[in-house]
């Protein structure tokens, strides 16, 4: 027999059915195209700017842009082989690293907490939150100069424009995601027993997971903004000096092997933290429908 829905309160009802409609293939699991079909046109589309690149400025075209002002693919990958070899190379890109994953870090966690603290607490949201809404706005690259002022090193306050450019995408990320919170989760908890913490652990923390995630993910992004501009403008090592130093010179392919390598590295951070957060949030439905 062969069940369909009906405008009645029948749940099944027999093959004849007058206007029913079947509900053969609703628990079929969706076919998807193979992933490696869409790997393939990630790289296809790749191939394909890098050798439009290539015959723009190979054949010096100048139309509205003036491409024949730029390095040609295989002058940047020719500059990008010689670097690689190079110590301070390995040493800006290390720095770079260490001051981003700092940062960013210490965004996360801070970030986090006070965004829990702002939704739940209407003390604290009275009290500071006034002052993350008045300090929001200002870029965090143009707190430079206080950051100089501030600090007695110029890591530490590279360091300390980092924190803050990933730190208000995550807060109020946070202070969304608690806010959207069911109420019903936390009546349940409490209708069980649960005390404060328990909300926290049970009903909190794990239902703000996905609005975290979403807010470590922009908060990478603008961090490495802000980080390699810190470094261009106050820094003594790091991939955004030597971009800058590259640039000061006229050693345009230089520049660019700076520009791909900070793109690498943005890349490879944010594709981190999204794989991080699929993993922490396999228990949702929608990450379980992907996995089918």
């Amino acid at each position: 027999m062969t069940a369909y829905v009906t405008g009645g309160p029948t749940a099944a009802v027999a093959d004849d059915a007058v206007g029913a409609v079947p509900l053969t293939g609703i628990d079929t699991p969706r076919r998807s195209a193979s992933p490696w079909r869409w790997r393939l046109l990630r790289l296809v589309s790749v191939a394909a700017a890098i050798g439009l690149w290539q015959l723009l400025t190979e054949g010096k075209v100048r139309l509205l842009l003036r491409f024949d002002t730029l390095p040609t693919v295989t002058q940047i990958v020719s500059a990008l082989h010689r670097r690689l070899g190079t110590y301070e190379y390995w040493l800006d890109l290390a720095q770079s690293l260490i001051r981003i994953l700092t940062g960013f870090g210490l965004a996360a966690a801070v970030g986090v907490a006070t965004g829990v603290l702002l939704g739940r607490s209407r003390l604290f949201a009275n009290t500071f939150g006034p002052l993350t809404e008045l300090v929001r706005p200002v870029p965090a690259i143009a707190m430079v100069p206080v950051a100089i002022l501030l600090f007695p090193t110029d890591e530490a306050g590279i360091v300390f424009i980092t924190f803050l450019a990933a730190y208000f995408p995550i807060l109020v990320s946070t202070r969304h995601a608690v806010a959207a919170l069911p109420t019903l989760w936390e009546d349940s908890v409490r209708t069980l027993g649960g005390g404060r913490w328990d909300v926290l652990a049970r009903v909190v923390l794990p239902g703000i997971l996905p609005g975290v995630f979403g807010g470590l993910s922009v908060g990478m992004g603008v961090a490495w903004i802000c980080v390699i501009s810190a470094e261009m403008i106050s820094g003594r090592l790091g991939i955004g000096y030597r971009t800058w130093q590259d640039y000061t010179v006229l050693s345009y392919p230089q520049v660019f092997v700076g520009i791909i390598t900070i793109g690498v590295l943005g890349f490879l951070t944010a594709a981190a933290v999204e794989l991080l957060g699929r993993r922490v949030t396999r228990w949702l439905p929608r990450a379980q429908e992907g996995l089918r």
